[in-house]
């Protein structure tokens, strides 16, 4: 049987990441299963213990292909930071909730130990999450840049004091243009992240779809749309736009957009997968994150009525 490798992901710069690293960590050599670190995390969490000096390396000691599982001890950031690392592989990501607020993780820090022990017995689903292929053309119709997200893509001006002029296009045909400070691409993942703070709409996971929501939009037809996920969405920035603009992909990868760039997104053919030890209903994950006000209600014998 093959040795087990699994991935850990945290950052040195909160006490209490680092002692539950270290947790992680014993209780998977305690049952046999190699850790892993990348070497960003390697570097920083063994300057702060020495603890963690021994530990695989990945793409050193242990590759991608190798990893059974990811898990991460941290906020959603540092969740779509591991989706990163495991792309090429796509071994399940397993979020634990280190205090933030946030939306992918999938357990609390109080639960960890029943999360090791689930985890070392595979005693978890995983559940695949739509995710976007983006592609950069140049005003000539070259590709010169790839990507993908998790949570959205988002076209953006590169300049405070100057806004861009884009035209919105939807398979292969134009719908409006119009000047704003950018058009937001999100997944039903992302749409609770950024997408949300620009005013558009929350999807539940099970929903496939694509949202696009234009930021400060000068037209008067710039309203959040939900698209089919088969759809090709473009973003073109004109060529009389006065500023240029930027891609940021999950607020992690960027690529600049000049004037006459376009940037294509459709689903990507590779989701996201990540890994549940507890299923719950998106609507109870909503009122947990946001704290929504729910009294009065009535309970279980007022379902028939939906």
């Amino acid at each position: 049987m093959n040795e087990r490798r699994i991935l850990v992901v945290a950052h040195a710069g909160r006490v209490d990441t680092v002692a539950a690293a270290r947790r992680v960590i014993d209780a998977l050599r305690g049952a046999g299963v190699r850790p892993v670190l990348a070497a960003d995390d390697h570097a920083e969490l063994t300057a702060v213990d020495a603890f963690f000096a021994d530990v695989d390396v990945l793409n050193a000691s242990a590759d991608q292909a190798s990893l059974e599982l990811a898990i991460v001890l941290g906020g959603d950031g540092t969740i779509l930071r591991a989706a990163e690392l495991v792309r090429d592989s796509g071994a399940p990501v397993l979020g634990i909730n280190m205090g933030h607020v946030g939306f992918l993780a999938e357990i609390d820090r109080d639960d960890m130990d029943d999360a090791m022990r689930r985890v070392i017995a595979r005693d978890y689903e995983v559940e695949e999450r739509l995710a976007l292929s983006v592609r950069v053309k140049d005003a000539s119709g070259e590709v010169v840049f790839e990507t993908w997200a998790l949570n959205e893509a988002t076209v953006e001006k590169a300049s405070r004091e100057r806004m861009i002029e884009v035209v919105l296009e939807i398979d292969g045909r134009p719908l409006s243009s119009f000047g704003c400070d950018g058009m937001v691409i999100s997944t039903p993942t992302g749409s609770t992240a950024y997408n949300f703070s620009a005013g558009g709409p929350v999807i539940w996971p099970t929903v496939e779809a694509i949202a696009v929501v234009p930021l400060s939009a000068h037209a008067l037809f710039a309203k959040p749309l939900v698209v089919s996920p088969e759809a090709a969405v473009a973003i073109e920035m004109l060529e009389r736009t006065d500023g240029s603009g930027i891609l940021w992909c999950d607020g992690r990868r960027s690529h600049d957009l000049p004037p006459g760039a376009r940037v294509v997104v459709r689903r990507s053919s590779r989701p996201v997968r990540l890994a549940r030890l507890h299923p719950t209903a998106f609507t109870n994950r909503l009122v947990r994150k946001f704290q929504l006000p729910v009294e009065g209600w009535r309970g279980q014998e007022r379902r028939s009525d939906a």
